[in-house]
Parts: C-alpha cells; structure tokens; sequence
C-alpha cells in the first residue's frame, strides 16, 4: 500500500503494510534515525514524535493513521538545532546515555505548544509517560523550565 504524508516538511510516500507502525517507516523506509525505539508497546516515550501537532507514540500509531498528515520527528524540530528546547537540554546537560532523549524533548515540545508557561507540576504531569534510565529526571524538568522562560 502507498501512503502519502509529510514529515518534517517534505512530501513523503511509502509503501508499506497500512500496520506498520509509524516508527518503523520514519527509521528503515525514510532513514530519520532520531527516533528510538524502547518498548514497542507505547509505554516508554523513547518513539515520541509530533502527529499534527501532537505528541503520539510512533511504535503504536499505524502508518496508515498519518496519510495526509502532518509528521514531525526529532530532525524536523529545528533544522540547527536551535530551537529552545535544544538549547536548554545542551545547557543544562540533560542527556547521559541520550537513548530517550528525542522522545523527552518531542513531548516537551508539545507541552510547551500547548502550555507556553507550564507550572513544575504540569511538566511533571506532562512528562510522567516518558522514561529516562538515567534517571535525569530533574535536569529534563530544569531544561523545559528553561525553555519555557527563553
């Protein structure tokens, strides 16, 4: 089956089984990598990408759910890295190992579109579906902190 939608600004087409989970054809069919896979059942945040706007898990969101839509992934973010979100992680040195990253700031993205001054417990709540094995939990609130102030 081919399907037709856009992610991170660019016309795509793939053709894939209209099951297939969203971030398989983000990594193997369109080679945009930023988007990790953790435990496949939705559970984790590590696959979070932007669908229209919103933050979904990509290893539970069918291609076929996203025809004629609006995908954005880690890449299409910002095209340097600046936007400030990224900045805040970089300065507050969130990552350690980085394996959740992506997804923790793809939803924070969300969180701030939709709430430009979230309160510390809003992030909390927000944020409580993606997991850091890390456990930098208090650098990733302090970054979108940051971000929210910028």
């Amino acid at each position: 089956m081919s399907i037709s939608f856009t992610i991170n600004g660019k016309s795509a087409r793939v053709d894939a089984e209209a099951d297939t989970p969203l971030l398989w054809v983000v990594r193997d069919h369109l080679q945009l990598t930023g988007t990790k896979f953790g435990c496949g059942a939705g559970l984790c945040g590590a696959c979070t990408v932007h669908v229209d706007g919103k933050a979904v898990r990509s290893c539970q969101t069918a291609v076929s759910d996203v025809a004629d839509k609006k995908v954005t992934t880690i890449e299409g973010l910002s095209p340097d890295a600046s936007h400030p979100l990224q900045v805040a992680w970089v300065e507050e040195q969130v990552p350690q190992c980085g394996y959740c990253q992506s997804g923790q700031i793809m939803q924070a993205a969300a969180l701030l579109k939709e709430k430009p001054k979230p309160t510390r417990e809003q992030i909390v709540e927000a944020m409580d579906g993606n997991l850091c094995r890390c456990g930098t939990y208090h650098r990733i609130i302090a970054a979108i902190q940051k971000a929210a102030g910028a």
